[in-house]
């Protein structure tokens, strides 16, 4: 019965079914006289006795070269049908980007046949590597932090008893393959003075979306997802709320992620509280499928180490067999790694998530100018110094690249982080395919 709606009046589809049919049966009929058919002795007559009265003669072949005649002919009509029926279903689907139809079919294709890619971690540095990773591959997926205390994630925590959505929103939006107003929606901020100033629509449509999916975050994402276009997966990496504690060297205990920096000491470790968080299934089955895993960029103690202290994350990380590839932060934080190198980050994270959670770093090598410099220096951040005898001595590779952009403040490059990433990634398994 729903085949019958294909013949609705207006549906510019009957036409070219009726040009298709004639193509079909042209198609037969001339197979027919190729073959010298016996049902269709009465046409071979007739084309017989037309051409012997036209000419005097017959040629038995002649028959044989109509027959292929009728085909050709019948064959481009089945075509030209088949071109009018795609060109009408797609300027109804796409009307946009009919134009550009083989295009973004070779995309998808492309980028479908690319690695699979998770990544681990929140802020803003993985939001700008998933803008550079979705141009290579769909198949990646975002695992996020939810120790967010801050903001108006903090405040939406808070008042509606929810999963932070900060990074969940900035990694949707990255991933996203949709309008650039879209994204200016989502990330826009309300002003002024009313309860909702702070606030960006994304959050707030997150948290709604939550709310309609019987506050399963999960869904609430992959609906979000639909609506963005996202290419690829965004995931929690626990859906249970927690709080990121800081122990100082010192003793002292730092509760919550936004007060962490605040304090200014040395941080010896840092902890989720509660202790045991469930992790979500998804994120680990993405972790254990994964032929590549990234670490960061982002945040040391407050982006990816409370990822790495959910339940079962850091050890599905170990066991998996990807490439782990963790990406240090080209300048320290003021309050969270001042004065750290970069096997002081590398160690960090082995020393919380255990050995075999790193195969290889990538560190920054571009030279990052005077005037830049002086300007983080006031804000009591360095460049981070690459001291290679000691990530060596960690057991680990390292790779030096150019992967970021200094305009106004120093910035990881998308493009530039992911064609490093993956020459990286080429490079190791060309030398484990030797």
């Amino acid at each position: 019965m729903h085949l019958l709606r294909w013949l609705y009046p207006g549906m510019r589809f009957k036409r070219w079914l009726l040009l298709f049919s004639a193509g079909v049966m042209l198609v037969s009929l001339g197979l027919a006289l190729v073959f010298n058919y016996k049902y269709l002795d009465a046409i071979e007559e007739a084309i017989f006795r037309t051409i012997y009265l036209w000419k005097g003669s017959y040629n038995y072949a002649f028959t044989s070269f109509v027959g292929i005649l009728v085909v050709v002919i019948g064959l481009a009509l089945m075509l030209l049908a088949m071109r009018f029926v795609i060109r009408s279903l797609i300027t109804v689907l796409l009307p946009d980007s009919s134009e550009r139809l083989v295009d973004i079919i070779y995309e998808k294709r492309k980028l479908d046949k690319g690695p699979t890619i998770a990544v681990i971690g929140g802020g803003h540095g993985l939001s700008v590597l998933l803008r550079g990773v979705k141009e290579a591959t769909s198949n990646v997926t975002a695992v996020v932090t939810v120790a967010d205390d801050g903001g108006s994630s903090g405040r939406l925590r808070e008042d509606l008893g929810i999963i932070p959505p900060g990074d969940l929103r900035n990694c949707l939006v990255a991933l996203a393959d949709t309008e650039p107003l879209m994204e200016k929606l989502f990330q826009y901020r309300f002003k002024g003075k009313s309860e909702l100033a702070g606030h960006s629509f994304g959050n707030l449509f997150i948290a709604a979306m939550t709310e309609v999916t019987g506050g399963n975050v999960e869904e609430a994402l992959k609906q979000s997802s639909k609506v963005l276009a996202v290419k690829g997966n965004v995931l929690p990496a626990s859906e249970e709320h927690v709080r990121l504690d800081a122990i100082m060297e010192d003793g002292t205990v730092v509760e919550g992620e936004s007060h962490i920096p605040e304090v200014h000491k040395r941080i010896h470790r840092v902890k989720l509280h509660p202790e045991h968080v469930h992790p979500v299934q998804s994120a680990l089955d993405a972790l254990t499928n994964a032929d590549v895993i990234i670490l960061g960029p982002g945040s040391l103690y407050t982006s990816i180490m409370p990822n790495l202290l959910v339940d079962h994350i850091a050890e599905t990380v170990r066991r998996s067999k990807a490439i782990k590839i963790y990406i240090c932060n080209v300048m320290t934080q003021p309050g969270e790694t001042d004065g750290y190198t970069a096997s002081m980050h590398a160690k960090a994270i082995i020393d919380h998530a255990g050995k075999g959670i790193i195969d290889f770093m990538l560190v920054n090598d571009h030279q990052i100018s005077s005037e830049m410099k002086k300007y983080y220096a006031e804000k009591g951040a360095y460049p981070v110094e690459i001291d290679e005898d000691a990530i060596n001595a960690l057991g680990i590779g390292f790779q030096k690249a150019d992967i970021i952009n200094e305009t106004d403040v120093i910035r990881h490059d998308p493009d530039k982080l992911c064609n490093a990433v993956l020459q990286l990634v080429f490079h190791v398994q060309n030398q484990m395919n030797r």
